[in-house]
């Protein structure tokens, strides 16, 4: 039986798994995504991409091919509506009035984050972009091939794949990690006897019906995510997936009256979509339906010794704040740095522990925001002042914080401050502090206007203030020391990088002397004052605490090689 040895063998290639594979790629380690499914999935299931994601996106250099792809509703969104029917829904009208609920991302524009698509970009567009991105930078995905067991020893796994390429149907294939992104019926999950947490199954059970239809004629010219369908013969979710004539309509069946999946032909679906519409003779074809029950669980560890928990196969949200795909991505970012660190000989094996320990705490919380607002989804879309104070009696964060206001507490963080400043501004939880992630501004460097995340480019990354020449000196003599790649600039006036507003020092909680070092995933891990004495030693400790090394001396040029 053939063996094939890869550093990283992920199970599963949704989109979670196709990111981590892109992350790692990134990072120059090389990864086996296999996916039991013959191909990439045509349905659009999620579609909206929170600004987090597309900062990721950005740092891998693929925010522009995404943004082609997304949808265009940069004039004229309605972000979510409701109506009887689409006909009856008066778009030019719901515009003059404004009194649709608009996408919570454009607001974010050039204000917190530099992550913003022209619109709502589904899942099966996105997965077009990854899977092509990760080949091309070193991942091999393959399809219709299935994790049948693993195994795993101190050293590494060794995980058994059913595949009609390899003699026998069977190949072996030997992995220092495993990632699981086998989504919410997770193989490994089970495999490794973690159990869940959660209120489980939510609702009805659903069908996503994906169809194509010319609804320009009550569109007219306004997009909108969402449309919650009253009408009673197809009560129902209305969703946007070109804008023009694809479209996907969620409705639900009732299994206690003898309904099932099953009963969704193609002639019933063109029915439901008809009167849903309010338009009996529209031509529809029905491409394919999926069902589907919305769910709410939280895997109780996200780490078992060599495997990862990841996207559905750690914590499964039901749709409404679109929370779920965004934190799965979020894991494969987090886990990817770290994974790769370990893999280079920069970081000591308990670095991974950092893992579970940020990520589950961050899926609670979206989780638990997720249900919180089923009772009243108002509080999630409403973005008016007068809502604020509903939220707060609701125990409701405000969506922008929940998708970019998010703090870590680990052992990957100094001095970590993992209480939010506040649940509904988000820009007050994005001030410097350990653990959160590093403040947007857009300043100036060789001419070009930049995102200040966009300084950090995979790496450990110091910024100082006008007077941090001595800690840009210091970052890069402990990074020599160390082995490990540091870079660091100097944001202020006459400095390479220029605050023309001056606002880096106020954003960033520093004096003018002060540092920020900021993790690879652009998280501050420490904030520094004034320099020390020794401040090249000072960084070296730190940078040797972050990265879980035992002591400088004993890590020194010590490296693994990442399989590229």
């Amino acid at each position: 039986m053939p063996e094939t040895r890869i550093p990283v063998l992920i199970a599963g290639g949704g989109t979670v798994g196709l990111a981590a594979a892109l992350f790692l790629a990134h990072h120059g380690v090389a990864s086996l995504v296999v996916e039991r499914q013959p191909g990439p999935s045509v349905h659009p299931r999620a579609t909206g991409l929170g600004p987090r994601t597309v900062e990721f996106l950005r740092q891998a250099g693929l925010d522009e091919a995404v943004d082609a792809v997304a949808i265009d509703m940069s004039a004229g969104n309605l972000g979510k509506i409701s109506a009887g029917t689409l006909a009856e829904a008066d778009l030019p009208a719901v515009a003059a009035a404004g009194s649709a609920h608009p996408q919570l991302g454009p607001r974010l524009t050039g204000r917190v984050s530099p992550g913003v698509l022209r619109g709502t970009c589904p899942q099966n567009r996105l997965d077009a972009v990854l899977l092509p991105a990760a080949r091309e930078r070193g991942a091999t995905v393959r399809y219709a091939t299935r994790l049948v067991s693993f195994e795993q020893d101190d050293d590494g796994i060794t995980a058994l794949l059913d595949t009609g390429d390899a003699p026998g149907g069977r190949e072996t294939v030997r992995a220092d990690y495993l990632v699981a992104a086998d989504g919410v019926r997770s193989g490994v999950r089970d495999a490794l006897g973690i159990a869940t947490s959660g209120p489980g199954e939510l609702g009805s059970p659903m069908v996503n019906i994906l169809f194509r239809a010319d609804l320009t004629a009550y569109t007219h010219g306004h997009s909108f995510v969402t449309c919650d369908i009253t009408h009673p013969d197809a009560p129902g979710l209305l969703v946007t997936v070109d804008g023009e004539k694809e479209w996907i309509f969620h409705a639900a069946y009732d299994p206690g009256a003898g309904r099932g999946a099953d009963d969704f032909t193609p002639a019933r679906c063109r029915a439901l979509i008809r009167a849903a519409i309010g338009a009996p003779d529209l031509e529809v074809e029905v491409v394919s339906t999926l069902p589907w029950r919305p769910r709410g669980l939280l895997a109780d560890r996200f780490r078992a010794g060599r495997v990862f928990l990841a996207g559905d196969a750690a914590h499964t949200n039901p749709p409404l704040g679109a929370f779920g795909l965004n934190t799965g991505i979020a894991d494969a970012h987090n886990l990817a740095w770290k994974l790769a660190a370990v893999l280079r000989g920069d970081a000591g094996p308990a670095l991974l522990d950092s893992y579970p320990a940020e990520r589950r705490p961050v899926a609670a919380l979206a989780l638990e925001q997720s249900l919180r607002r089923l009772a009243d989804p108002r509080l999630h879309w409403d973005q008016s002042p007068r809502t604020a104070a509903a939220r707060a009696a609701a125990g409701v964060v405000n969506a922008p914080v929940v998708h970019l206001g998010y703090r870590y507490d680990s052992d990957a963080v100094i001095d970590p401050q993992p209480d939010l400043p506040s649940h509904e501004d988000v820009a007050r939880t994005l001030d410097g502090a350990p653990g959160s992630r590093l403040p947007h501004l857009w300043v100036e460097r060789h001419g070009r206007r930049i995102s200040t995340l966009d300084l950090v480019e995979s790496r450990f990354t110091l910024l100082t203030g006008a007077d941090g020449d001595r800690w840009i000196r210091a970052a890069r003599e402990a990074g020599e020391r160390l082995g490990v790649a540091v870079a660091a600039h100097r944001i202020g006036p006459g400095a390479e990088v220029a605050d023309p507003e001056g606002d880096w020092p106020r954003l960033a909680g520093l004096d003018a002397a002060g540092a920020l070092l900021v993790r690879p995933d652009q998280f501050v891990a420490w904030r520094a004052g004034a320099p020390s004495d020794d401040p090249a030693g000072e960084l070296e400790r730190v940078l040797a605490r972050l990265l879980a090394r035992e002591s400088p001396a004993e890590h020194g040029g010590r490296r693994r090689s990442s399989g590229r």
